[in-house]
């Protein structure tokens, strides 16, 4: 362990392998996001053979993520294993309605209760961190509601020391940017379908590699219209009249009839702006 770390975070590293250990055989909700690849190394060094990734696939799963999700198990050295997820065959949850995630999870949340004998396991755990409590998180309803276990939240880490942590363990995703599913570029109300979010995946990817981003957006809104979120330094590339008819080329050829640039730049949850208050604050009781 490097003890370059502030000794508040050593603290609560040793907390959270401390809570790890405690939890005996554990199942971690694995999505190769930061949060969820600390939670395996710590379970790793902290339970080692009895500690196992589960990664779920579905079509909502952006391109090249499975991939990475076995390279940094493997990494780890921690056991992995891929489910198939079906959230796509609930009505629920392709309607889209503001509580969607909560429909995916409890999905990912009962597979895995039933994978529980097989994979010899007596906790399911997630990468939930305190920073997750005051935004519109319906994924965490379900977690409650099946026992899943946050020990980020439980050994209080924010979401910035977990960066920290992570770059201490040497994860190579320690900087890397937040990438929940692709459903969540869908606009609330329209319908989540195999087909958009492969739209989106394929926009996005377009993106990164045309103007070398890591951090954007594609939100797919009602009318087949796309809106680009880049950060705001970025903005002034999209008036270059190449890039500009490169994009647009692209994206119609994608299946969107309308391609727009938010002038307010990127902003994770922006989708959320547009629920009425009330439904964030059950949201976040």
């Amino acid at each position: 362990m490097s003890d370059s770390l502030p000794v508040q975070l050593v603290e609560k590293r040793d907390a959270l392998l401390g809570i790890m250990s405690g939890y005996g055989r554990v199942a971690v909700a694995f999505s190769a996001g930061i949060d969820s690849t600390v939670v395996a190394k710590a379970a790793q060094l902290a339970c080692g053979d009895r500690a196992v990734a589960v990664t779920a696939d579905s079509p909502s799963l952006a391109g090249g993520e499975l991939e990475e999700a076995k390279r940094l198990a493997a990494l780890i050295g921690i056991r992995h294993r891929i489910v198939r997820t079906e959230e796509f065959e609930n009505s629920d949850y392709l309607k889209n309605a503001s509580n969607r995630c909560y429909f995916c999870k409890t999905e990912l949340y009962t597979q895995l209760e039933g994978l529980a004998a097989q994979l010899d396991v007596d906790v399911i755990v997630n990468g939930a961190n305190l920073d997750d409590r005051g935004d519109h998180r319906p994924g965490m309803q379900a977690a409650s509601e099946h026992d899943v276990r946050s020990p980020l939240i439980e050994a209080q880490f924010t979401k910035a020391e977990v960066r920290v942590l992570a770059a201490d363990w040497e994860l190579p995703i320690w900087d890397k940017p937040a990438s929940p599913c692709l459903s969540s570029r869908i606009a609330y109300g329209l319908e989540v379908t195999p087909q958009r979010v492969r739209r989106v995946d394929d926009a996005e990817r377009f993106l990164r590699e045309s103007l070398d981003l890591r951090e954007l957006r594609v939100r797919h809104e009602p009318n087949d219209l796309a809106r680009i979120e880049v950060p705001v330094t970025a903005l002034a590339r999209f008036a270059n009249d190449d890039i500009r008819d490169k994009i647009t080329t692209h994206f119609k050829s994608l299946g969107f009839k309308f391609i727009t640039l938010d002038l307010e730049g990127f902003r994770s949850g922006s989708m959320n702006s547009v629920l009425p208050l009330e439904s964030l604050t059950m949201a976040a009781k």
